[in-house]
């Protein structure tokens, strides 16, 4: 039974995957790390864990932490990993980091785009970017996961294959994303009261959304020349998803067929990408507590272009199940362990 602790579980992705661990036949959680409930039992937070988990929350001490458990997921804001990760924790255990703290491989980009200085940047090399599909062989054997970001996750998955083919020009690739309020985290912000949400849609971090490099560094790497792109967000009012649409220049004229077979080539055998039927849009709806990414696109013969479209949650394939299932890699077990849910609905 592999031994789980997590360091910030009372925030929205530290409560997914707690509700995920425990449901995995091969993993325990015995950690429940958080600064604003220390001593308080689990279930007095989140009621929904009542005759379910009855420990206390505690602290963040990762070297205490590092001594009793197998694995340490950190589902805390940007710089509080990095500040407490050190060589002799990572000789004892792994960890799989949520935060940006080692997604970005230029440490003077990091710091550009989240205002704060890296307290750890000798171990950014080392981290394997945790986008699962992609970068499986990677993290099989690393000791430091760099958990994607969600909307990385979504738009990443979705453009991967047209941009990894070079069927599209890569200096016209728009993003336009739409996310639930979850995604701005369980902290107690104006901007995230119901009526400031309700009966609303707004974009935001227009230009500047540090998800944009993220997303930049990971298609660069596909491509294999630098990609600059515009990345939009918008905050839609619902709890969870995410809903990217993303347009591009086609180098050249190609059928359905054709870019079908792309999509099939690298997403026919993974379990939670699922490549929808033509003209099928992908919805929120129908991934909805699950960790499946539905994808699909559409070319426009009229002015040359294709649009790409992925539909995630934002908590699970977006943070806590990826999250799972780079821990199920990490430890060799059966990649889809604990993450079999399928999408609720309504």
């Amino acid at each position: 039974m592999i031994k789980v602790g997590i360091i910030g579980s009372t925030g929205y992705a530290g409560a997914e995957i707690v509700r995920l661990i425990t449901q995995h036949k091969e993993a325990e959680v015995v950690w429940y790390g958080s600064r604003s409930y220390i001593d308080k039992k689990y279930y007095e937070v989140f009621q929904n864990m009542f005759q379910i988990v009855d420990a206390k929350c505690m602290d963040d001490n990762m070297e205490e932490l590092a001594n009793q458990v197998d694995v340490i997921f950190t589902a805390t804001p940007q710089g509080l990993c990095a500040s407490l990760v050190n060589e002799e924790v990572l000789n004892k255990v792994k960890i799989i980091d949520l935060s940006a703290d080692f997604r970005i491989k230029d440490v003077e980009v990091y710091e550009k785009w989240y205002g704060i200085e890296h307290k750890s940047p000798q171990f950014i090399d080392e981290a394997v970017y945790g986008l699962c599909e992609i970068n499986r062989d990677k993290v099989k054997s690393a000791r430091l996961i760099a958990n994607p970001g969600c909307f990385p996750t979504c738009s990443i998955l979705s453009i991967y294959p047209m941009v990894r083919e070079g069927i599209i020009d890569n200096s016209t690739i728009i993003i336009d994303a739409k996310s639930g309020t979850s995604g701005a985290g369980r902290g107690a912000k104006v901007n995230n009261l119901f009526c400031e949400v309700n009966e609303n849609i707004k974009a935001y971090g227009v230009t500047n959304h540090r998800h944009t490099p993220e997303i930049e560094e990971q298609l660069t790497y596909a491509a294999g020349e630098n990609i600059f792109l515009n990345f939009t967000p918008h905050l839609v009012p619902m709890n969870r998803g995410i809903l990217v649409t993303a347009y591009a220049k086609l180098k050249s004229r190609v059928s359905y067929d054709e870019v079908k077979a792309i999509y099939d080539k690298y997403y026919n055998n993974e379990k939670f990408i699922r490549v929808l039927d033509k003209d099928v849009p992908p919805e929120t709806r129908w991934v909805e507590g699950s960790n499946y990414v539905d994808v699909n696109f559409k070319i426009d013969e009229r002015t040359g272009r294709i649009i790409m479209m992925g539909a995630i949650d934002n908590l699970i394939k977006g943070a806590a199940g990826q999250a799972v299932q780079n821990m199920n890699i990490m430890f060799g077990l059966e990649e889809t362990m604990g993450l079999e849910q399928v999408p609720m609905f309504p």
